[in-house]
């Protein structure tokens, strides 16, 4: 009996073991969840993309309008992403989403399958008790790269997108019914309010093609979207509604212009297209964009997707995102860390888009047509976020784009009538966003790291342009006094270090092209933040023109002391080109260490955060705000004194708690790709703390092993030995061979390829 169980218990051991060795491993797309970073603050969007692509198509589940009374509506916020999980309706799918942005536009060309009786109401209102929006439930709503899918419960609606670089995929498969329609909802504005649709114009081309196009004054002050759409069958019916009042009609009186007319045009419409279904017919829909024409929308139509097999570009679409995510293979402790790591990795890729038809033509900053010559036209530069990580990440792992990124950024200062750099940019507008000039940091990083052919005597001209600009931001009181003046303008102590160091940068842009008078002008301008430390205090301090510091202040507020989402404690701590200088104004390593350790422990109480919508709770570490960029190089900061075992420390901690394959797996917006890249780097046990030189700073990573393809053609293993969750201190780093002692790493020597390898101790070293 003896033998029977053991030979049982050896054949079960043995199917087992052959199991585990035929079962296949999971693909680099099945460790990407879309959904994280879909709760409140997140404001991510599980939709379906190509890489960087123009359209976006991703369901909408709720809204809130801009203003209510008159008044900034703080409900708003919710939505910039035009998604939340915990809603369950959908009012649609639109084209166009900012992944993570603070504050929001977009949300274009809005479309929602129906069954049973037309109504053209969203959700319901005062007057209307229904709507069109459907019930659905996370059970039956799946995302991936390249591909969504949910059941819409109210109509019995399956609903799939995919979507290549210009033109979005849908399929709806119906019920039957002689009663289904498909709504164009053109009123739909992410961040609306009521004037913000400023023309829209639909033109019938056929019985399954339509055009047009929509022009809208928001974030974007002047930003216009043209579309085609067609069906895969052709509509019986069709009309619209217009919620305008309109004064004047000419003589489109003559017509019943609302049912079955061609033309449709107006500031808001709805349009609405019927059929007839039979049980399970799929009715395929495909819609394509263009900033040009809708000509040149019927263009990118045609050539990315001339056919109607949805498999065929899901397929497509996915190879794109294997592609991508697979330059960087990693082996992590948990199954968990890896599903962050590649969503990270994920949303690094979902801006700057590209912003041009398939044969080069685009929208350009003057509103003109203009044609790319020698690169591929991008749009969405958040660039007060995306100049700490996520840039610098490209400059690693997609140096092609990044310059081609930064050729668009030239084009839209020679396109420019203020003749500057982008600030915050997006669909041929500049919105001004934030504060600085931080494409000179994306460029003079690109310069320092050899990445790119774009023409560096134009870029340091377009920089000192940028940085000579009087009237913007205060950057002529800037220039006058050598620092902002807190009593004329806002801000003033952020403004002050950031123009600061983009001095710094443009120095580093002419010492590359040996131009020996601007290096030397903007060297001596980066070094303006000295005028607002107060050395009585240890803070940086707003101060006033005529030479005061501000009296009324409090290190601790992050509203009205002179910075912009942060405080004292956190901003006094940017000064990345000169961090020696800032450790000897603070009175050494040592009280800098103690310093750093305040920021980590300390209490911040609420109400100093209460009145700052971008900062919160979850994002916080004692007095230290991860879920913000203006402290993102802090952790790092360790390295410059005696213990840099204590960024290893904090890095890890933050790595382990701020991210997670969650929805609530963000502890803040992640700011177009800027807080997932900080993750990315920091995972890989690195990080580029001062953007414009060669050097990264060492952390703690996370990996177990990681893989990174260059474009070179050369490979980098990281061996991280005795990982673990306890095993966060470094006992040795070595590249190739050779030990590093400074814990700095060089670009130039990374991209080299060969072994990277740390080896890592429950023990700190501390000597």
């Amino acid at each position: 009996m003896t033998r029977i169980i053991f030979l049982l218990s050896h054949l079960l051991c043995f199917s087992v073991i052959a199991q585990a060795q035929t079962t296949p491993s999971k693909t680099v797309l099945e460790y990407v969840n879309p959904f994280i970073g879909t709760s409140k603050m997140g404001h991510t969007f599980p939709g379906a993309m190509a890489p960087f692509g123009m359209v976006q198509l991703s369901p909408q589940t709720n809204f809130q309008p801009l203003f209510k009374n008159g008044k900034y509506n703080p409900e708003t916020y919710e939505y910039c992403a035009g998604y939340q999980h915990k809603d369950t309706t959908i009012i649609g799918f639109s084209h166009t989403n900012f992944s993570g942005t603070g504050h929001a536009d977009l949300g274009d060309i809005l479309m929602m399958p129906t069954v049973g009786d037309l109504n053209l109401n969203p959700l319901p209102t005062a007057n209307n008790p229904t709507g069109f929006y459907s019930t659905f439930t996370h059970e039956k709503e799946s995302a991936s790269p390249g591909y969504y899918q949910v059941d819409l419960d109210t109509y019995g609606i399956k609903a799939e997108l995919t979507a290549s670089d210009r033109v979005g995929f849908h399929q709806y498969t119906f019920p039957e019914s002689n009663n289904s329609h498909i709504i164009l909802d053109l009123v739909y504005n992410i961040y609306n309010y009521d004037a913000k649709n400023v023309w829209t114009s639909i033109r019938v081309e056929n019985d399954s093609t339509i055009t047009g196009y929509r022009q809208t004054n928001g974030w974007a002050r002047d930003r216009k979207v043209f579309f085609a759409i067609t069906f895969s069958k052709p509509f019986k019916s069709y009309g619209h509604k217009k919620y305008d009042q309109v004064a004047y009609n000419g003589f489109y009186r003559k017509f019943n212009e609302f049912e079955n007319f061609p033309e449709m045009a107006g500031h808001n419409l709805r349009a609405y297209f019927n059929f007839d279904t039979k049980a399970s017919e799929k009715i395929q829909v495909k819609c394509a964009l263009s900033s040009v024409s809708t000509a040149g929308a019927l263009l990118n139509l045609k050539t990315e997707i001339p056919h109607w097999d949805f498999q065929k570009t899901k397929i497509e679409t996915q190879e794109k995102w294997k592609k991508e995510l697979s330059k960087i293979e990693v082996e992590t402790i948990s199954e968990a860390d890896k599903t962050t790591f590649y969503t990270a990795l994920y949303h690094t890729m979902l801006s700057p888009i590209i912003y041009e038809d398939v044969n080069g033509q685009y929208r350009g900053l003057d509103q003109n047509i203009h044609t790319s010559n020698g690169f591929t036209n991008y749009t969405i530069f958040s660039l007060w976020d995306t100049y700490r990580a996520l840039h610098p990440l490209f400059n690693l792992m997609q140096p092609s784009r990044n310059n081609d990124m930064i050729k668009s950024m030239l084009a839209h200062h020679d396109q420019s009538v203020h003749h500057m750099l982008p600030i915050w940019s997006h669909y041929a507008n500049e919105n001004w966003c934030m504060i600085g000039y931080h494409a000179t940091s994306v460029i003079a990083d690109a310069m320092a790291k050899h990445v790119g052919d774009f023409d560096t005597n134009h870029a340091l001209t377009a920089a000192i342009n940028t940085a000579n600009t009087n009237y913007f931001d205060g950057l002529g009181d800037y220039k006058t006094y050598h620092y902002v003046p807190e009593d004329k303008s806002s801000a003033s102590v952020s403004k002050t270090l950031e123009y600061a160091y983009n001095d710094w940068c443009i120095a580093q842009m002419a010492k590359q092209i040996n131009d020996t008078k601007t290096e030397g002008t903007f060297t001596n301008r980066s070094k303006n933040y000295e005028h607002v430390y107060d050395a009585s205090i240890g803070f940086m301090r707003p101060k006033l023109s005529d030479g005061t510091f501000k009296t009324d202040f409090d290190p601790l507020d992050t509203h009205g002391q002179g910075f912009i989402e942060g405080n004292a404690w956190n901003y006094s701590l940017y000064v990345p080109h000169a961090i020696e200088h800032m450790i000897d104004l603070r009175g050494g390593k040592e009280k800098f260490t103690q310093h750093l350790d305040s920021l980590f422990t300390m209490t911040l109480d609420d109400k100093y955060i209460e009145k700052n919508e971008d900062i919160t709770r979850d994002g916080i570490i004692g007095n230290y705000v991860h879920g913000n960029e203006p402290s993102h190089h802090v952790p790092y900061l360790y390295n410059w004194t005696n213990a840099p075992y204590k960024t290893q420390e904090r890095v890890r901690h933050i790595l382990n708690t701020m991210y997670g394959p969650t929805v609530e797996g963000l502890c803040g917006n992640d700011d177009a790709g800027q807080m997932s890249a900080w993750y990315i780097f920091s995972s890989l046990g690195f990080y580029p703390v001062l953007p414009g030189s060669q050097n990264y700073a060492i952390g703690s990573p996370l990996v177990k092993e990681a893989t990174l393809h260059f474009e070179n053609n050369k490979t980098l293993k990281i061996i991280v030995k005795q990982q673990s969750k306890k095993h966060i201190y470094i006992s040795k780093v070595s590249l190739n061979g050779k030990v590093i002692k400074d814990f700095t790493l060089s670009h130039d020597d990374l991209i080299q390829g060969g072994e990277l390898i740390f080896e890592m101790s429950k023990r700190p070293k501390t000597h």
